[in-house]
C-alpha cells in the first residue's frame, strides 16, 4: 500500500492510474516503528484548466480516517482520452508552516516526487497474468493500462487500511497535495487535495 497521502490520494482515484498511482506508489513500513494516524479535514477538487480527464465525484469517510482501519470510498472519473503508456504521475507535496505553504521534497518516493512509469509500477504491484483486486473486480474497473477513454466508476465500496508507518518527517499538521498526470507526453488530468495530519505512537493511543 502507500502512506497516507498516496493512499488518499490513490484510494481518491481508485478509477484512474492517478488514483491508482497515488494510494499505490510510495511504500514505508517498518515493522518496528509504527504510529496511529488520522486524516482529518480531507477535501477535494479538479485543478483549473481544461483537461481531457476529470474525477466528477469522490467521498472519503469516515471523518476522522483512522490508519489502520476502514475506509469507505466511491469515485467517478471519466476521460475522453486513451491513457497510454508512458503515463507520468508528478506529485506536489506542501505542508502548511508559520503560515506559509512549504514544498516536501523527495525522500525515498515520498513528498514532491514524479514518477515516470506509473503503468510499470502497477504491472508490479498487480501481475498482469492475475485479475485486479477488489474492489475494482467486482465492479469490472482496470488495474493496467492502457484505460480507455470512458467513464469509470466505484460504487460505495469499503477498503480495509493496513497499518502504514510515516517517516518521523511527515509530521502532524496541514497538507496539500497537486497530483497530475500526462500520458504520451501530454498533461491529462489533474486534481488537488488538502487534509490534515495527526499521529501518535502505538503505545502512547494505547494507554
Amino acid at each position: 500500500m502507500a502512506t497516507l497521502t498516496a493512499s488518499l490520494a490513490l484510494c481518491a482515484l481508485l478509477a484512474f492510474p492517478v488514483l491508482e498511482a497515488a494510494v499505490l506508489l510510495p511504500v514505508y513500513n517498518d515493522p518496528h516503528s509504527w504510529r496511529l494516524t488520522q486524516v482529518r479535514a480531507f477535501s477535494w477538487s479538479n485543478c483549473g484548466g481544461t483537461f481531457p480527464g476529470e474525477i466528477r465525484s469522490l467521498t472519503l469517510g469516515p471523518d476522522p480516517i483512522t490508519i489502520p482501519g476502514e475506509l469507505n470510498v466511491a469515485v467517478e472519473a471519466a476521460t475522453t482520452v486513451p491513457l497510454i503508456a508512458p503515463v507520468k504521475l508528478a506529485i506536489k507535496l506542501q505542508k502548511r508552516v508559520l503560515g506559509l505553504w512549504v514544498d516536501i521534497p523527495c525522500v525515498d518516493n515520498i513528498g514532491t516526487c514524479t514518477y515516470d512509469d506509473v503503468c510499470g509500477i502497477l504491472d508490479s504491484l498487480f501481475p498482469p497474468e492475475e485479475p485486479c483486486p477488489e474492489p475494482l473486480a467486482r465492479s469490472g474497473m482496470p488495474c493496467h493500462c492502457p484505460f480507455q477513454a470512458g467513464v469509470y466508476t466505484l460504487p460505495q465500496s469499503t477498503i480495509q487500511v493496513p497499518n502504514v508507518s510515516l517517516p518521523s518527517w511527515l509530521t502532524n499538521g496541514n497538507y496539500r497535495l497537486t497530483g497530475t498526470m500526462s500520458s504520451e507526453g501530454k498533461e491529462v488530468g489533474c486534481v488537488n487535495i488538502n487534509f490534515s495530519l495527526q499521529s501518535a505512537s502505538g503505545w502512547h493511543w494505547l494507554k
